[in-house]
């Protein structure tokens, strides 16, 4: 179940319903122990939930329902996929062509996670041990050779871009108004590119003073403390979840505390607006405003949107070698007991077939007979193996 069956509301509920009270393990293994599935691998973001498994039994609205916990949602919003469809679908999640926002690279790291989860768990066997490291090498790939991955669709990581476009100084003094999310993401750019006079303002001042203590010359203010500051600012970040626009040309002119305003940079995240029309019709500063940042990030995404056609291209190159891979383990599988039935019928020549001669043997005439039985063992394990190969390759 992704985002693109039911909304992200419904996809939580699903992910709750699976991981409640730390119960996973507890309802992943219970589905071998059942005798449902061989093996299982799970992988959940915040847009899916994505159960890959092995079994031999028919999968029908029955089965399904047996797979998922308690109460869920409906089950005819899940898509069902079987054999090279559901391992495709695998590889086009890890190369992150089927997530909410395309090209993200953090599927990869979250399905490597899982995989290094559900392996710790003895949940994942020599089948879906391949199809995951496949899955990998597949992303890999992708994020490689293409540009899948290229031009920010964040607004978040979009405003930082546009604001070093301007060089404000590393010394800037950045007023922050809001600690929400964004703004959160916000101060992890800042601090990363080394800013460090960062004031927070919020609502709840113990917020602000979480957020703001990764900055050495960090300063937190209550949102009520506002019109009081007279610190100045040279670049102002402004999200909050107010109805109505809080930087008016007033707040706007007290901000300034008396320096001009041309040469100040806004950036403005809120939803609706933080900063007045009126304020950015009244004073001259650089204003970076979310609906320009959402129009570039739209645009980034139909640049990444156009990648996908090459990586389905790569994604089908990957699927090929997977079967050829795959085939290779049956044959690798089928062919284990082999040395075992060569050293029997080694043991049985010597013991019971050719005993009587055997033992007329001089030492020396038993000890080279040794050897080139020796010999012919290792070598006739090795032929069956190499031709059955050889057959496999012959048909890709």
């Amino acid at each position: 179940m992704t985002h693109r069956d039911a909304k992200l509301k419904e996809v939580g509920a699903l992910v709750t319903a699976f991981e409640g009270e730390h119960g996973l393990r507890e309802r992943l293994t219970c589905l071998r122990e059942r005798g449902l599935v061989d093996e299982v691998f799970y992988a959940s973001t915040c847009n899916r939930v994505l159960l890959l498994f092995t079994t031999e039994r028919k999968v029908d609205e029955h089965f399904q329902a047996s797979l998922l916990p308690g109460s869920v949602p409906d089950l005819r919003r899940m898509r069902h996929l079987v054999g090279l469809d559901a391992i495709r679908h695998l590889y086009e999640v890890a190369g992150s062509i089927d997530s909410l926002v395309v090209g993200e690279r953090q599927i990869l790291g979250q399905l490597r996670e899982s995989q290094v989860m559900c392996r710790e768990w003895g949940l994942i066997g020599d089948d879906l041990r391949i199809i995951t490291n496949q899955a990998v090498l597949a992303a890999k790939d992708i994020y490689a050779n293409t540009r899948i991955g290229e031009k920010s669709v964040s607004v978040v990581s979009l405003s930082m871009q546009q604001l070093q476009r301007h060089a404000p100084s590393r010394k800037a003094r950045i007023l922050m108004i809001g600690a929400g999310q964004t703004n959160v993401l916000v101060a992890k750019f800042l601090r990363k590119q080394g800013y460090s006079h960062v004031t927070i303002v919020n609502r709840t001042l113990e917020r602000a003073e979480q957020l703001v203590s990764g900055f050495d010359h960090g300063k937190a203010i209550a949102l009520e403390e506002l019109d009081c500051y007279t610190g100045g600012f040279d670049v102002l970040f402004v999200c909050t979840a107010a109805a109505e626009a809080i930087i008016t040309p007033e707040r706007f002119d007290a901000l300034l505390a008396g320096e001009e305003a041309k040469g100040k940079i806004i950036v403005d995240l809120g939803v609706p607006a933080d900063v007045a029309e009126a304020t950015v019709a009244t004073y001259d500063f650089t204003y970076i405003a979310i609906e320009h940042l959402r129009a570039l990030a739209e645009e980034n995404m139909d640049f990444r949107r156009r990648e996908v056609e090459l990586a389905h291209t790569i994604i089908e190159r990957h699927l090929v070698e997977t079967e050829t891979l795959y085939q290779t383990r049956l044959i690798e599988r089928a062919m284990s007991e082999v040395p075992g039935q060569i050293k029997a019928i080694r043991h049985n020549a010597v013991n019971k077939v050719f005993r009587k001669e055997i033992e007329h043997l001089d030492p020396a005439a038993r000890e080279l007979m040794d050897r080139m039985m020796l010999y012919m063992e290792k070598r006739c394990i090795g032929i069956p193996m190499k031709a059955a190969r050889e057959a496999v390759l012959s048909r890709t």
